[in-house]
């Protein structure tokens, strides 16, 4: 897929320019992986769709769609998540306060970059952007000034949660090539997720860092109470709008208490390492108990 140059307002022969010299550079750090061939990379039953009685009452064809709108959705959120490690790498080169932690920052960024280029190749068409709670969340976060906030959200919660994400989706791909290559993200990824860990036992939060940390996790967290919600969108976008009761109904079938009750308590674990004072305030917010269905839609 050739990159996007030309919002840089560049005559064509030098965004072909800057596009050949990033080829060049994707190719002698070993990201200009080709694109993956996989048209299902995730079966039913990651998805727990095979629970689910509409879905396995749909046309074959149906059913495909389904899974093809689901796979396309984890493919995307990586594009969108790999894309904002690019810009939070970028902003800790700038807040370094040191040079080795310059460059730290700056080889974690070329990490990230080669991320993106795998996950972006993968995709038909690059997206535009993305009314995701999650990822617009995600925007917000990058864009602050306070640098342990962002250390703290950033490298030690989500990097510690996509080591986890990742290593699910690479063992559940049914494309071996696809597989291999989540899994080669799961070396760069805990080191980015273990330097985060150091500077954060490093460091003494602010009581106004705190609470915005707080103020952060909490809608995050309460994402993640309410259960697969992209996989219950993939299924009404096939299969035509669904009743309250309807999705309900999916949402029990796919096991939402367990669904989101499993991810809360990795992400319990992982913040109560980071600082158990903050993980505390947030189970007594209650923000680590999974929701039933019928609080979820």
């Amino acid at each position: 897929m050739t990159p996007d140059l030309a919002g840089l307002g560049l005559p064509a022969s030098e965004s072909r320019a800057l596009h050949h010299l990033l080829n060049q550079a994707l190719r002698r750090t070993g990201g200009d992986r080709p694109p993956v061939a996989a048209v299902l990379p995730w079966s039913a039953q990651h998805f727990g769709l095979n629970r689910v009685q509409c879905f396995r009452a749909a046309a074959e064809a149906d059913q495909q769609a389904i899974l093809a709108a689901a796979s396309r959705a984890l493919l995307e959120e990586a594009y969108f998540i790999e894309k904002a490690g690019m810009g939070y790498m970028a902003r800790m080169v700038t807040l370094a306060d040191t040079t080795e932690e310059r460059m730290l920052y700056s080889l974690f960024g070329a990490d990230e970059a080669q991320h993106f280029a795998a996950i972006r190749g993968l995709l038909p068409e690059e997206p535009v952007g993305s009314e995701d709670p999650f990822l617009r969340l995600l925007a917000q976060v990058v864009a602050s000034e306070d640098k342990l906030l962002l250390v703290f959200v950033l490298q030690g919660v989500l990097e510690g949660w996509g080591l986890t994400h990742y290593r699910t989706l690479a063992h559940d791909c049914q494309d071996p090539a696809l597989g291999s290559l989540l899994k080669g993200f799961l070396q760069a990824e805990s080191q980015h997720h273990g330097a985060g860990c150091v500077l954060c036992e490093a460091a003494t939060l602010s009581p106004a860092t705190e609470a915005a940390i707080l103020e952060t996790l909490a809608p995050f967290l309460q994402m993640v109470q309410v259960g697969p919600q992209r996989v219950l969108g993939a299924i009404a976008q096939q299969l035509g709008d669904l009743s309250r009761a309807q999705r309900c109904h999916v949402l029990e079938e796919l096991d939402t208490l367990t669904h989101s009750g499993t991810r809360l308590q990795v992400l319990r674990q992982i913040i109560a390492r980071l600082h158990p004072a903050l993980g505390d305030r947030l189970a007594e917010a209650g923000l680590f108990t999974p929701l039933p269905a019928h609080q979820c839609v």
